[in-house]
C-alpha cells in the first residue's frame, strides 16, 4: 500500500469514528492551528524567504493574518452555521418542520499552490475542519521549504489522523487522485485542473477549482491617474507579480497611455526604491524555469520601463509593455510575473468587447470617478470578482465569496462560502402521520377537482406574517381532513 493511500484511509477511518463533525473538537482542532501560524512564525518566515524572498512581515501581512482571521471568524461563528437552518414552507408544510442541515462531505484533499502556499493551502484546511471534514493536505512542492515546514508542524498541532499532511511531486499527486476522495479543492493552473476534474469524475467526486487567469484592468482616463497607478503597482507587483488575481495587464486610451507609464514608474520607484533587486519588500521568480517562461514573454512587446534580469537570482525588475497587440506573446496566457503591459484601446465600449473576446477572469479592476463607467463594467462582462479603484484586497473580506467562472475556475470559498462548499446542505422535511386528508389530492384517481386543489396549495402566495401563520396552521389542521376528504373525492 502507497504512502498517499494510507494517509487517505487513515483519514477515512477516523471520520468514521465520529470525532471530527464534534463542534467542540472543530473548534479545538482550530484554536490549534491558530496556535501554530503564532507560535512558529519565524519557521513559517524563514521558509517563505527561502522560497520566494518574502520578508518575515510579507508573510504575515499576506499570509498568516488573513488566516488569523479567518479562524476566529471559523470559530466565532461555527454554532451559528453548523446549525439547522429554517426555510420557507408552501400552504401544504405549514403544520411540518422544514430546515437545511449541513453535514460533512467526508474526506477532503486539498492540492495547495506555491506562489502563497500557508494562505491557499490553510484557509480551505479552515473551512474542511469547521464543516467537521477529515482532509488530506498537499502542499504544492515548488516551494520545498514551505512544505516541508508544513509537514513538520501541521502534525504538531492538529489531529495528524484526521488531517495527514502528504509532500511529493506529480507521482504523489497521481496517486493521491487515483483515490477516492468526497470533494478535491485545488488552486493553481487550467492545465493541471483539467487533470484534476477528469480524475474526480472516475468517482463522482465534486471539485473546487481556484484557477485564475489574464485579469483586466480598465483605467478611465477621467480617474485620478496618479492614484490608480499606485494601487495598480502594488497589487501586480505584491509577490514579484505571482498572485492569481494580479493585474495582468491594462486597459487605456492612447491618450493617456504615457502618463499612466510615467505614474507607474513612479510608484515602482516610491514602493520598491530606485533598486528593486536590493529591496526586501520586492521577491524573486519561483525558479528558473518560470523565470525563462516570464522572460521570452517580452520578445515582441516594447519594453518602456524595467527589464533588467538575472537569472542566477531568479530575478526580473518591475517592468511595464508599452503599445502592447492583443497579439503579442505576453497576451496569450496569465503572466504570473512582473510585466505590466499596457493595451491601448478607443474606450469603455471598446474594452468591454476586449474583455469579453477572452476568457472569464478571476478579477476585474476598474479605476473610475463615474459610477456609471463602474456599473457598465459590472454589468456588461463576466468574472470571477470585481474592484472598483483597487486591486487584490477583495480576497481579505470573508463576506464575499472568492472563487472564479468558467476557465478562471468553479465554486468558491472564504468564510461562511468555505464552510458551504465543503458541506452537504442535506434537506429536511418532517411530517406527522395524521391529516391525511390534505393528502388527498395526490393520490388516485387523479381528478380536476383534485387538481384545482393541489394548484390552489401550491400556487398560492402568502405573507400571512408570525400570528397569521399560526392561526392558519390552526385552522388547517381543525378544516383540513374534513373539507377535503369530503369535497375531493
Amino acid at each position: 500500500m502507497s504512502r498517499e493511500q494510507l494517509a487517505v484511509e487513515r483519514a477515512r477511518k477516523a471520520f468514521l469514528t465520529g470525532r471530527s463533525t464534534v463542534l467542540e473538537n472543530r473548534i479545538r482542532q482550530l484554536k490549534n492551528l491558530k496556535r501554530l501560524l503564532v507560535e512558529r512564525q519565524q519557521e513559517i518566515a524563514e521558509a517563505s524567504k527561502k522560497d520566494l524572498n518574502r520578508s518575515e512581515v510579507g508573510i504575515q501581512l499576506y499570509e498568516t493574518l488573513t488566516l488569523e482571521v479567518e479562524i476566529n471568524l471559523a470559530i466565532k461563528k461555527l454554532k451559528e452555521w453548523a446549525a439547522p437552518r429554517p426555510v420557507a414552507k408552501n400552504l401544504l408544510t405549514m403544520a411540518d418542520t422544514v430546515y437545511i442541515k449541513p453535514q460533512p462531505l467526508g474526506v477532503v484533499l486539498i492540492i495547495g499552490a506555491w506562489n502563497y502556499p500557508w494562505a491557499v493551502t490553510i484557509q480551505p484546511l479552515i473551512g474542511a475542519i469547521a464543516s467537521g471534514n477529515a482532509a488530506v493536505v498537499k502542499p504544492s512542492e515548488v516551494c520545498v521549504h514551505s512544505a516541508k515546514v508544513m509537514e513538520e508542524l501541521l502534525p504538531l498541532y492538529i489531529d495528524k489522523e484526521l488531517y495527514p499532511v502528504v509532500t511529493g511531486g506529480v507521482p504523489e499527486t497521481q496517486e493521491l487522485l487515483r483515490q477516492r476522495f468526497d470533494h478535491i479543492f485545488y488552486t493553481g493552473n487550467c492545465t493541471v485542473g483539467r487533470i484534476i476534474m477528469e480524475a474526480a469524475a472516475k468517482h463522482l467526486t465534486p471539485v473546487t477549482l481556484e484557477l485564475g487567469g489574464k485579469s483586466p484592468c480598465y483605467i478611465d482616463k477621467n480617474c485620478d491617474i496618479s492614484m490608480a497607478c499606485r494601487r495598480i503597482t502594488w497589487g501586480k507587483y505584491s509577490n514579484c507579480g505571482q498572485t492569481c488575481i494580479a493585474p495582468d495587464y491594462i486597459l487605456c486610451e492612447p491618450s493617456i497611455q504615457d502618463r499612466v507609464i510615467q505614474e507607474v514608474q513612479k510608484s515602482i520607484k516610491e514602493l520598491y526604491t530606485e533598486n528593486p533587486k536590493g529591496c526586501p519588500d520586492y521577491g524573486r521568480i519561483i525558479n528558473q524555469r518560470h523565470f525563462r517562461r516570464i522572460m521570452a514573454m517580452t520578445e515582441d512587446s516594447a519594453i518602456a520601463v524595467g527589464g533588467e534580469n538575472d537569472e542566477s537570482d531568479c530575478y526580473i525588475a518591475p517592468t511595464i509593455l508599452r503599445d502592447v497587440k492583443a497579439e503579442s506573446k505576453v497576451m496569450q496566457e496569465e503572466i504570473f510575473g512582473p510585466l505590466l503591459p499596457v493595451v491601448p484601446i478607443g474606450g469603455l465600449g471598446d474594452a468591454i468587447h476586449f474583455i469579453n473576446q477572452r476568457e472569464k477572469p478571476l478579477a476585474l479592476y476598474i479605476f473610475s470617478h463615474d459610477n456609471k463607467v463602474i456599473q457598465r463594467l459590472i454589468d456588461e462582462t463576466s468574472s470571477g470578482g470585481v474592484l472598483a479603484n483597487d486591486c487584490l484586497v477583495h480576497f481579505s473580506v470573508s463576506s464575499l465569496p472568492f472563487g472564479g467562472v468558467g476557465n478562471s475556475g468553479m465554486g468558491c470559498y472564504h468564510g461562511k462560502f468555505t464552510f458551504d462548499q465543503l458541506s452537504h446542505l442535506r434537506g429536511c422535511l418532517i411530517k406527522k402521520l395524521n391529516m391525511e386528508g390534505s393528502n388527498s389530492m395526490r393520490y388516485p384517481p387523479h381528478t380536476h377537482k383534485r387538481l384545482g386543489w393541489a394548484r390552489f396549495f401550491l400556487l398560492s402566495d402568502l405573507d400571512l406574517g408570525w400570528l397569521g401563520r399560526l392561526a392558519f396552521i390552526a385552522a388547517l389542521v381543525a378544516v383540513a381532513a374534513v373539507v377535503l376528504q369530503n369535497y375531493m373525492a
